[in-house]
Protein backbone atom coordinates (compact mmCIF):
# COMPACT_ATOMS: atom_id res chain seq x y z
CA UNK A 1 0.00 0.00 0.00
CA UNK A 2 2.90 2.30 0.88
CA UNK A 3 4.61 1.43 -2.43
CA UNK A 4 1.39 2.28 -4.31
CA UNK A 5 1.19 5.71 -2.65
CA UNK A 6 4.83 6.42 -3.48
CA UNK A 7 4.38 5.53 -7.12
CA UNK A 8 1.18 7.57 -7.42
CA UNK A 9 2.96 10.47 -5.80
CA UNK A 10 5.93 10.10 -8.15
CA UNK A 11 3.67 10.11 -11.17
CA UNK A 12 1.66 13.10 -10.00
CA UNK A 13 4.79 15.01 -9.00
CA UNK A 14 6.15 14.72 -12.52
CA UNK A 15 3.01 15.67 -14.43
CA UNK A 16 0.32 17.93 -13.05
CA UNK A 17 -3.14 16.66 -13.78
CA UNK A 18 -3.94 19.78 -15.78
CA UNK A 19 -0.98 19.41 -18.13
CA UNK A 20 -1.83 18.33 -21.65
CA UNK A 21 1.15 16.16 -22.63
CA UNK A 22 1.30 14.97 -26.22
CA UNK A 23 3.40 15.21 -29.36
CA UNK A 24 2.89 18.63 -30.91
CA UNK A 25 1.82 19.12 -34.51
CA UNK A 26 4.90 21.06 -35.63
CA UNK A 27 5.41 19.69 -39.16
CA UNK A 28 3.79 21.81 -41.85
CA UNK A 29 3.64 21.33 -45.61
CA UNK A 30 7.07 22.85 -46.31
CA UNK A 31 8.58 20.86 -43.46
CA UNK A 32 6.99 17.67 -44.79
CA UNK A 33 8.41 18.28 -48.26
CA UNK A 34 11.83 19.04 -46.77
CA UNK A 35 11.59 15.90 -44.65
CA UNK A 36 10.86 13.60 -47.60
CA UNK A 37 13.30 15.29 -50.00
CA UNK A 38 16.00 15.58 -47.33
CA UNK A 39 15.82 11.93 -46.38
CA UNK A 40 15.62 10.59 -49.95
CA UNK A 41 18.48 12.74 -51.25
CA UNK A 42 21.28 11.39 -49.12
CA UNK A 43 24.73 10.49 -50.30
CA UNK A 44 23.51 8.18 -53.09
CA UNK A 45 23.02 10.71 -55.89
CA UNK A 46 26.42 12.27 -55.09
CA UNK A 47 28.43 9.11 -54.47
CA UNK A 48 27.24 6.09 -56.43
CA UNK A 49 24.90 6.54 -59.41
CA UNK A 50 27.19 3.99 -61.00
CA UNK A 51 25.06 1.17 -59.53
CA UNK A 52 22.27 1.90 -62.00
CA UNK A 53 24.78 2.32 -64.86
CA UNK A 54 26.46 -1.01 -64.12
CA UNK A 55 23.10 -2.78 -64.38
CA UNK A 56 21.77 -0.79 -67.35
CA UNK A 57 25.01 -0.66 -69.36
CA UNK A 58 24.26 2.61 -71.16
CA UNK A 59 23.50 6.21 -70.27
CA UNK A 60 20.14 6.20 -72.07
CA UNK A 61 18.76 3.17 -70.29
CA UNK A 62 20.13 4.50 -66.97
CA UNK A 63 18.12 7.69 -67.39
CA UNK A 64 15.01 5.68 -68.23
CA UNK A 65 15.54 3.58 -65.10
CA UNK A 66 15.84 6.72 -62.96
CA UNK A 67 12.56 8.04 -64.37
CA UNK A 68 10.69 4.75 -63.89
CA UNK A 69 12.02 4.36 -60.35
CA UNK A 70 10.73 7.87 -59.59
CA UNK A 71 7.30 6.97 -60.95
CA UNK A 72 7.20 3.73 -58.94
CA UNK A 73 8.33 5.52 -55.78
CA UNK A 74 5.57 8.10 -56.25
CA UNK A 75 3.01 5.32 -56.59
CA UNK A 76 4.35 3.66 -53.45
CA UNK A 77 4.28 6.96 -51.56
CA UNK A 78 0.64 7.51 -52.57
CA UNK A 79 -0.22 4.05 -51.26
CA UNK A 80 1.42 5.02 -47.98
CA UNK A 81 -0.49 8.30 -48.01
CA UNK A 82 -3.72 6.32 -47.98
CA UNK A 83 -2.39 4.12 -45.19
CA UNK A 84 -1.22 7.15 -43.21
CA UNK A 85 -4.57 8.94 -43.39
CA UNK A 86 -6.54 5.75 -42.82
CA UNK A 87 -4.40 4.69 -39.82
CA UNK A 88 -3.18 8.04 -38.43
CA UNK A 89 -0.67 6.59 -35.96
CA UNK A 90 3.05 7.18 -35.60
CA UNK A 91 5.25 4.23 -36.50
CA UNK A 92 4.59 3.81 -40.23
CA UNK A 93 4.79 0.18 -41.32
CA UNK A 94 4.61 -0.98 -37.70
CA UNK A 95 1.15 0.56 -37.28
CA UNK A 96 -0.14 -0.72 -40.63
CA UNK A 97 1.06 -4.29 -40.14
CA UNK A 98 -0.44 -4.35 -36.66
CA UNK A 99 -3.85 -3.12 -37.80
CA UNK A 100 -4.01 -5.47 -40.79
CA UNK A 101 -2.25 -8.67 -39.71
CA UNK A 102 -1.96 -8.53 -35.95
CA UNK A 103 0.80 -7.98 -33.38
CA UNK A 104 3.32 -10.63 -34.48
CA UNK A 105 4.19 -9.22 -37.96
CA UNK A 106 4.23 -5.72 -36.47
CA UNK A 107 6.60 -6.82 -33.71
CA UNK A 108 8.90 -8.58 -36.19
CA UNK A 109 9.24 -5.36 -38.16
CA UNK A 110 9.83 -3.42 -34.95
CA UNK A 111 12.46 -5.94 -33.86
CA UNK A 112 14.64 -5.74 -36.97
CA UNK A 113 14.21 -1.97 -37.11
CA UNK A 114 15.26 -1.78 -33.46
CA UNK A 115 18.28 -4.06 -33.75
CA UNK A 116 19.70 -3.23 -37.16
CA UNK A 117 17.85 -1.22 -39.82
CA UNK A 118 17.37 2.21 -38.26
CA UNK A 119 20.43 2.59 -36.00
CA UNK A 120 22.82 1.08 -38.56
CA UNK A 121 21.43 3.28 -41.35
CA UNK A 122 21.86 6.38 -39.17
CA UNK A 123 25.38 5.28 -38.23
CA UNK A 124 26.41 4.70 -41.86
CA UNK A 125 25.07 8.08 -42.98
CA UNK A 126 26.83 9.78 -40.05
CA UNK A 127 30.10 8.08 -41.04
CA UNK A 128 29.61 9.26 -44.62
CA UNK A 129 29.06 12.81 -43.34
CA UNK A 130 32.22 12.66 -41.23
CA UNK A 131 34.31 11.22 -44.07
CA UNK A 132 33.35 13.93 -46.56
CA UNK A 133 33.56 16.70 -43.96
CA UNK A 134 37.17 15.77 -43.21
CA UNK A 135 38.23 15.36 -46.84
CA UNK A 136 39.20 19.04 -47.31
CA UNK A 137 41.38 18.79 -44.17
CA UNK A 138 43.11 15.58 -45.34
CA UNK A 139 43.34 16.52 -49.01
CA UNK A 140 46.33 14.27 -49.78
CA UNK A 141 45.09 11.12 -48.04
CA UNK A 142 42.02 9.45 -46.61
CA UNK A 143 40.85 10.82 -43.24
CA UNK A 144 41.96 8.66 -40.25
CA UNK A 145 39.30 6.17 -39.24
CA UNK A 146 39.34 7.28 -35.60
CA UNK A 147 38.78 10.90 -36.60
CA UNK A 148 35.87 9.89 -38.85
CA UNK A 149 34.21 7.86 -36.11
CA UNK A 150 34.77 10.59 -33.52
CA UNK A 151 33.16 13.25 -35.72
CA UNK A 152 30.25 10.89 -36.50
CA UNK A 153 29.87 10.31 -32.75
CA UNK A 154 29.74 14.06 -32.10
CA UNK A 155 27.18 14.76 -34.82
CA UNK A 156 24.85 11.97 -33.63
CA UNK A 157 25.00 13.28 -30.04
CA UNK A 158 24.33 16.84 -31.25
CA UNK A 159 21.32 15.84 -33.38
CA UNK A 160 19.87 13.68 -30.60
CA UNK A 161 20.11 16.72 -28.31
CA UNK A 162 18.38 18.96 -30.86
CA UNK A 163 15.63 16.39 -31.41
CA UNK A 164 15.08 16.15 -27.67
CA UNK A 165 14.81 19.90 -27.22
CA UNK A 166 12.53 21.12 -30.00
CA UNK A 167 10.89 19.62 -33.09
CA UNK A 168 10.77 23.11 -34.57
CA UNK A 169 14.57 23.29 -34.48
CA UNK A 170 14.73 19.91 -36.21
CA UNK A 171 12.43 20.99 -39.03
CA UNK A 172 14.36 24.23 -39.50
CA UNK A 173 17.63 22.29 -39.80
CA UNK A 174 15.95 19.97 -42.26
CA UNK A 175 14.63 22.89 -44.35
CA UNK A 176 18.05 24.56 -44.50
CA UNK A 177 20.09 21.49 -45.40
CA UNK A 178 17.52 20.28 -47.93
CA UNK A 179 17.78 23.67 -49.65
CA UNK A 180 21.59 23.39 -49.62
CA UNK A 181 21.63 19.96 -51.25
CA UNK A 182 19.11 21.07 -53.87
CA UNK A 183 21.33 24.07 -54.67
CA UNK A 184 24.33 21.75 -55.03
CA UNK A 185 22.41 19.54 -57.47
CA UNK A 186 21.29 22.64 -59.39
CA UNK A 187 24.98 23.58 -59.68
CA UNK A 188 25.77 20.12 -61.06
CA UNK A 189 22.83 20.27 -63.46
CA UNK A 190 23.68 23.76 -64.68
CA UNK A 191 27.28 22.78 -65.37
CA UNK A 192 26.15 19.72 -67.29
CA UNK A 193 23.66 21.71 -69.35
CA UNK A 194 26.42 24.21 -70.17
CA UNK A 195 28.54 21.36 -71.53
CA UNK A 196 25.61 20.17 -73.63
CA UNK A 197 24.98 23.68 -74.96
CA UNK A 198 28.62 24.26 -75.92
CA UNK A 199 28.93 20.90 -77.69
CA UNK A 200 31.69 19.60 -75.41
CA UNK A 201 29.52 16.93 -73.83
CA UNK A 202 30.41 13.27 -73.60
CA UNK A 203 26.89 12.57 -74.85
CA UNK A 204 27.58 14.36 -78.14
CA UNK A 205 31.20 13.28 -78.60
CA UNK A 206 30.88 9.72 -77.29
CA UNK A 207 29.37 6.57 -78.78
CA UNK A 208 25.74 7.51 -78.12
CA UNK A 209 23.15 7.29 -75.39
CA UNK A 210 22.30 3.61 -75.85
CA UNK A 211 25.72 2.14 -76.60
CA UNK A 212 26.53 -1.01 -74.57
CA UNK A 213 22.96 -1.43 -73.32
CA UNK A 214 22.50 -4.64 -71.36
CA UNK A 215 19.74 -6.96 -72.53
CA UNK A 216 20.11 -9.44 -69.64
CA UNK A 217 16.93 -9.24 -67.48
CA UNK A 218 18.97 -9.95 -64.35
CA UNK A 219 21.26 -6.97 -64.96
CA UNK A 220 18.33 -4.67 -65.71
CA UNK A 221 16.61 -5.87 -62.54
CA UNK A 222 19.74 -4.97 -60.57
CA UNK A 223 19.65 -1.50 -62.16
CA UNK A 224 16.06 -1.04 -60.95
CA UNK A 225 17.02 -2.35 -57.52
CA UNK A 226 19.85 0.21 -57.26
CA UNK A 227 17.54 2.96 -58.48
CA UNK A 228 14.76 2.15 -56.02
CA UNK A 229 17.33 2.02 -53.22
CA UNK A 230 18.39 5.59 -54.11
CA UNK A 231 14.76 6.70 -53.73
CA UNK A 232 14.45 5.04 -50.31
CA UNK A 233 12.90 7.25 -47.64
CA UNK A 234 9.68 8.26 -49.40
CA UNK A 235 7.66 6.56 -46.64
CA UNK A 236 9.39 8.20 -43.66
CA UNK A 237 6.89 11.03 -43.22
CA UNK A 238 4.39 8.32 -42.25
CA UNK A 239 6.44 7.65 -39.12
CA UNK A 240 5.53 11.11 -37.77
CA UNK A 241 1.93 11.54 -39.01
CA UNK A 242 0.74 12.44 -35.51
CA UNK A 243 2.95 15.54 -35.72
CA UNK A 244 1.88 16.66 -39.21
CA UNK A 245 -0.30 19.74 -38.96
CA UNK A 246 -2.95 20.91 -41.39
CA UNK A 247 -4.46 24.37 -41.96
CA UNK A 248 -7.93 22.87 -41.73
CA UNK A 249 -7.37 21.95 -38.08
CA UNK A 250 -7.45 25.62 -37.14
CA UNK A 251 -11.05 25.78 -38.33
CA UNK A 252 -11.86 22.61 -36.44
CA UNK A 253 -10.71 23.77 -33.02
CA UNK A 254 -14.28 24.17 -31.79
CA UNK A 255 -15.58 21.01 -33.45
CA UNK A 256 -15.63 17.53 -32.05
CA UNK A 257 -12.37 15.61 -31.63
CA UNK A 258 -13.42 13.05 -34.21
CA UNK A 259 -14.11 15.69 -36.84
CA UNK A 260 -10.75 17.28 -36.10
CA UNK A 261 -8.91 13.99 -36.46
CA UNK A 262 -10.49 13.44 -39.86
CA UNK A 263 -9.09 16.75 -41.05
CA UNK A 264 -5.60 16.51 -39.61
CA UNK A 265 -3.82 14.52 -42.29
CA UNK A 266 -6.12 15.02 -45.29
CA UNK A 267 -4.13 17.75 -47.00
CA UNK A 268 -0.50 18.02 -45.99
CA UNK A 269 0.55 14.38 -46.16
CA UNK A 270 -0.57 13.75 -49.78
CA UNK A 271 0.43 17.27 -50.80
CA UNK A 272 3.94 16.76 -49.44
CA UNK A 273 4.19 13.52 -51.42
CA UNK A 274 2.87 15.07 -54.65
CA UNK A 275 5.42 17.87 -54.39
CA UNK A 276 8.47 16.00 -53.13
CA UNK A 277 8.53 12.82 -55.25
CA UNK A 278 8.25 14.55 -58.67
CA UNK A 279 10.82 17.08 -57.44
CA UNK A 280 13.26 14.34 -56.44
CA UNK A 281 12.69 12.52 -59.73
CA UNK A 282 13.45 15.64 -61.79
CA UNK A 283 16.52 16.42 -59.69
CA UNK A 284 17.84 12.85 -59.97
CA UNK A 285 17.33 12.63 -63.72
CA UNK A 286 18.88 16.05 -64.40
CA UNK A 287 21.86 15.33 -62.12
CA UNK A 288 22.52 12.03 -63.90
CA UNK A 289 22.19 13.76 -67.27
CA UNK A 290 24.84 16.23 -66.08
CA UNK A 291 27.13 13.41 -64.96
CA UNK A 292 26.83 11.74 -68.37
CA UNK A 293 27.40 15.08 -70.09
CA UNK A 294 30.77 15.55 -68.36
CA UNK A 295 32.02 12.04 -67.58
CA UNK A 296 32.21 8.98 -69.75
CA UNK A 297 30.44 5.77 -68.60
CA UNK A 298 33.86 4.25 -67.92
CA UNK A 299 34.79 7.15 -65.62
CA UNK A 300 31.49 6.88 -63.76
CA UNK A 301 31.94 3.14 -63.23
CA UNK A 302 35.47 3.69 -61.92
CA UNK A 303 34.56 6.54 -59.54
CA UNK A 304 33.79 5.95 -55.86
CA UNK A 305 32.21 9.42 -55.61
CA UNK A 306 30.84 10.61 -58.93
CA UNK A 307 30.03 14.14 -57.72
CA UNK A 308 33.59 14.62 -56.43
CA UNK A 309 35.04 13.41 -59.74
CA UNK A 310 32.61 15.74 -61.51
CA UNK A 311 33.69 18.68 -59.33
CA UNK A 312 37.39 18.02 -59.87
CA UNK A 313 36.79 18.02 -63.63
CA UNK A 314 34.51 21.07 -63.94
CA UNK A 315 34.83 23.34 -60.89
CA UNK A 316 38.60 23.70 -60.59
CA UNK A 317 39.56 25.45 -57.33
CA UNK A 318 35.89 25.26 -56.23
CA UNK A 319 35.90 21.47 -56.40
CA UNK A 320 35.74 21.39 -52.60
CA UNK A 321 32.05 22.31 -52.96
CA UNK A 322 31.21 18.73 -53.90
CA UNK A 323 32.54 17.06 -50.70
CA UNK A 324 30.82 19.86 -48.79
CA UNK A 325 27.57 19.13 -50.65
CA UNK A 326 27.80 15.43 -49.77
CA UNK A 327 28.41 16.37 -46.12
CA UNK A 328 25.40 18.72 -46.06
CA UNK A 329 23.25 16.09 -47.76
CA UNK A 330 24.14 13.37 -45.28
CA UNK A 331 23.76 15.74 -42.31
CA UNK A 332 20.16 16.42 -43.32
CA UNK A 333 19.54 12.71 -43.81
CA UNK A 334 20.79 11.87 -40.31
CA UNK A 335 18.66 14.65 -38.83
CA UNK A 336 15.50 13.46 -40.59
CA UNK A 337 16.26 9.82 -39.87
CA UNK A 338 16.57 10.45 -36.13
CA UNK A 339 13.31 12.41 -36.03
CA UNK A 340 11.28 9.81 -37.91
CA UNK A 341 12.72 6.52 -36.67
CA UNK A 342 12.57 7.53 -33.01
CA UNK A 343 8.77 7.67 -33.39
CA UNK A 344 8.79 3.99 -34.34
CA UNK A 345 10.22 3.02 -30.96
CA UNK A 346 7.84 5.48 -29.30
CA UNK A 347 4.91 3.71 -31.00
CA UNK A 348 6.27 0.30 -29.96
CA UNK A 349 6.49 1.39 -26.33
CA UNK A 350 2.99 2.86 -26.44
CA UNK A 351 1.61 -0.45 -27.76
CA UNK A 352 3.42 -2.49 -25.10
CA UNK A 353 5.78 -4.21 -27.58
CA UNK A 354 8.76 -2.41 -26.03
CA UNK A 355 9.25 -1.11 -22.48
CA UNK A 356 6.57 1.50 -21.93
CA UNK A 357 9.22 3.92 -20.71
CA UNK A 358 10.00 4.50 -24.40
CA UNK A 359 6.49 5.95 -24.84
CA UNK A 360 7.07 8.75 -22.36
CA UNK A 361 6.92 12.35 -23.60
CA UNK A 362 8.83 15.30 -22.17
CA UNK A 363 6.50 17.58 -20.22
CA UNK A 364 8.59 20.63 -21.08
CA UNK A 365 9.54 19.95 -24.71
CA UNK A 366 6.73 17.58 -25.85
CA UNK A 367 9.28 15.25 -27.49
CA UNK A 368 9.74 11.49 -26.89
CA UNK A 369 13.06 11.91 -25.07
CA UNK A 370 13.44 8.29 -23.82
CA UNK A 371 12.89 6.93 -27.34
CA UNK A 372 15.38 9.44 -28.78
CA UNK A 373 18.00 8.61 -26.16
CA UNK A 374 17.52 4.90 -26.77
CA UNK A 375 17.91 5.36 -30.55
CA UNK A 376 21.00 7.49 -29.99
CA UNK A 377 22.56 4.89 -27.70
CA UNK A 378 22.05 2.04 -30.18
CA UNK A 379 23.33 4.24 -33.04
CA UNK A 380 26.51 5.03 -31.08
CA UNK A 381 27.03 1.31 -30.46
CA UNK A 382 26.72 0.75 -34.21
CA UNK A 383 29.35 3.44 -34.80
CA UNK A 384 31.83 1.38 -32.80
CA UNK A 385 31.23 -1.75 -34.88
CA UNK A 386 33.57 -2.43 -37.78
CA UNK A 387 31.01 -4.50 -39.74
CA UNK A 388 28.05 -2.11 -39.61
CA UNK A 389 28.04 -1.92 -43.44
CA UNK A 390 27.67 -5.70 -43.60
CA UNK A 391 24.65 -5.56 -41.27
CA UNK A 392 22.77 -3.10 -43.47
CA UNK A 393 23.51 -5.31 -46.48
CA UNK A 394 21.92 -8.24 -44.68
CA UNK A 395 18.82 -6.24 -43.79
CA UNK A 396 18.07 -4.69 -47.20
CA UNK A 397 16.10 -7.79 -48.14
CA UNK A 398 14.12 -7.75 -44.87
CA UNK A 399 13.24 -4.08 -45.31
CA UNK A 400 11.93 -4.77 -48.82
CA UNK A 401 9.97 -7.73 -47.46
CA UNK A 402 8.14 -5.64 -44.86
CA UNK A 403 7.42 -2.89 -47.39
CA UNK A 404 5.76 -5.57 -49.52
CA UNK A 405 3.69 -6.64 -46.51
CA UNK A 406 2.61 -3.03 -45.93
CA UNK A 407 1.30 -2.70 -49.48
CA UNK A 408 -0.43 -6.05 -49.01
CA UNK A 409 -1.97 -4.57 -45.83
CA UNK A 410 -3.48 -1.75 -47.90
CA UNK A 411 -5.14 -4.24 -50.26
CA UNK A 412 -6.22 -6.46 -47.38
CA UNK A 413 -7.86 -3.56 -45.54
CA UNK A 414 -9.70 -2.47 -48.68
CA UNK A 415 -11.10 -6.00 -48.91
CA UNK A 416 -11.79 -6.82 -45.25
CA UNK A 417 -12.69 -3.32 -43.98
CA UNK A 418 -14.16 -1.41 -46.91
CA UNK A 419 -16.10 0.90 -44.59
CA UNK A 420 -12.97 2.07 -42.74
CA UNK A 421 -12.74 5.87 -42.91
CA UNK A 422 -10.32 6.90 -45.68
CA UNK A 423 -9.79 10.68 -45.85
CA UNK A 424 -8.05 10.07 -49.17
CA UNK A 425 -8.23 7.07 -51.45
CA UNK A 426 -5.00 7.74 -53.26
CA UNK A 427 -5.08 5.36 -56.19
CA UNK A 428 -7.18 2.97 -58.22
CA UNK A 429 -7.11 -0.60 -56.96
CA UNK A 430 -4.93 -1.70 -59.88
CA UNK A 431 -2.11 0.68 -58.91
CA UNK A 432 -1.26 -0.85 -55.51
CA UNK A 433 -1.56 -4.29 -57.13
CA UNK A 434 1.08 -3.32 -59.69
CA UNK A 435 3.28 -1.86 -56.98
CA UNK A 436 2.83 -5.04 -54.91
CA UNK A 437 4.08 -7.07 -57.89
CA UNK A 438 7.11 -4.78 -58.22
CA UNK A 439 7.87 -5.08 -54.50
CA UNK A 440 7.51 -8.85 -54.70
CA UNK A 441 10.02 -8.97 -57.55
CA UNK A 442 12.42 -6.86 -55.50
CA UNK A 443 12.08 -9.43 -52.72
CA UNK A 444 12.58 -12.43 -55.02
CA UNK A 445 15.58 -11.01 -56.91
CA UNK A 446 18.01 -10.93 -53.96
CA UNK A 447 17.15 -14.55 -53.11
CA UNK A 448 18.51 -15.51 -56.51
CA UNK A 449 21.44 -13.07 -56.64
CA UNK A 450 22.60 -13.00 -52.98
CA UNK A 451 21.33 -16.05 -51.10
CA UNK A 452 23.87 -15.72 -48.26
CA UNK A 453 22.91 -12.14 -47.43
CA UNK A 454 19.21 -13.02 -47.63
CA UNK A 455 19.72 -15.99 -45.30
CA UNK A 456 21.54 -13.87 -42.73
CA UNK A 457 18.83 -11.22 -42.88
CA UNK A 458 16.09 -13.80 -42.31
CA UNK A 459 18.09 -15.34 -39.45
CA UNK A 460 18.37 -11.94 -37.72
CA UNK A 461 14.66 -11.37 -38.25
CA UNK A 462 13.73 -14.75 -36.76
CA UNK A 463 15.51 -13.91 -33.51
CA UNK A 464 12.46 -11.75 -32.87
CA UNK A 465 10.21 -14.78 -32.41
CA UNK A 466 11.42 -15.77 -28.91
CA UNK A 467 11.52 -12.08 -27.98
CA UNK A 468 7.86 -11.74 -29.01
CA UNK A 469 6.66 -14.77 -27.08
CA UNK A 470 8.58 -13.79 -23.95
CA UNK A 471 8.00 -10.04 -24.04
CA UNK A 472 4.53 -9.71 -25.60
CA UNK A 473 2.60 -12.96 -25.85
CA UNK A 474 3.43 -14.10 -22.28
CA UNK A 475 0.90 -12.10 -20.27
CA UNK A 476 1.17 -13.68 -16.81
CA UNK A 477 4.69 -12.54 -16.05
CA UNK A 478 6.00 -12.75 -12.47
CA UNK A 479 5.20 -9.79 -10.27
CA UNK A 480 8.87 -8.83 -9.99
CA UNK A 481 9.03 -8.35 -13.78
CA UNK A 482 5.99 -6.05 -13.73
CA UNK A 483 7.39 -4.10 -10.78
CA UNK A 484 10.74 -3.71 -12.54
CA UNK A 485 8.98 -2.36 -15.64
CA UNK A 486 6.99 0.14 -13.59
CA UNK A 487 10.12 1.15 -11.69
CA UNK A 488 11.86 1.89 -15.00
CA UNK A 489 8.93 4.09 -16.05
CA UNK A 490 8.95 5.99 -12.78
CA UNK A 491 12.74 6.43 -12.97
CA UNK A 492 12.49 7.88 -16.49
CA UNK A 493 9.65 10.14 -15.37
CA UNK A 494 11.74 11.53 -12.54
CA UNK A 495 15.06 11.86 -14.37
CA UNK A 496 13.72 13.17 -17.69
CA UNK A 497 10.53 14.92 -16.48
CA UNK A 498 8.38 12.85 -18.81
CA UNK A 499 4.86 11.45 -18.78
CA UNK A 500 2.62 9.31 -20.90
CA UNK A 501 0.23 11.01 -23.29
CA UNK A 502 -2.71 12.46 -21.39
CA UNK A 503 -5.13 9.69 -22.29
CA UNK A 504 -2.64 7.05 -21.12
CA UNK A 505 -1.55 8.60 -17.83
CA UNK A 506 -4.33 7.00 -15.79
CA UNK A 507 -3.46 3.59 -17.20
CA UNK A 508 0.16 3.87 -16.08
CA UNK A 509 -0.81 5.05 -12.59
CA UNK A 510 -3.19 2.11 -12.30
CA UNK A 511 -0.56 -0.37 -13.46
CA UNK A 512 1.90 1.02 -10.91
CA UNK A 513 -0.37 -0.20 -8.15
CA UNK A 514 -0.76 -3.77 -9.39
Amino acid sequence: MRMRRKRRAASSSVVPSSTHVQLKKEIGLLDGVAMIVGIIIGSGIFVSPKGVLIGAGSAGVSLIVWILCGVLSTIGALCYAELGTMIPKSGGDYAYLGDAFGPLPAFMFLWVALLVINPSANAIIALTFANYSLQPVFSTCDPPEKAVRLLAFVIVVFLIYVNCRNVRWVTRIQDIFTAMKILALILITGTGLYCLATGSSQLTTGRGLFADTHSDPGSLALAFYAGMFSYAGWNYLNFVVEEVKDPSTVKALHQSLIAEQRLIFRRNLPRAIWISLPLVTVVYVMANLAYFAVLSPEEIRASNAVAVTFGDRMLGWAGWLMPLSVACSTFGSVNGGILTTSRLFFAGGRAGHLPRALALISVQHCTPIPSLLFLGLVTLVMLMMSDVFVLITYMSFVESLFRTFSIAALLYLRWRRPDLHRPIKAVHLGIPIVFLVVCTMMVILPIYRSPWEVGMGVAIMLTGLPAYFVGVYWQNKPSWVRKMTVSLEVLCQRLLLCSMQEEEADTIVASAGT
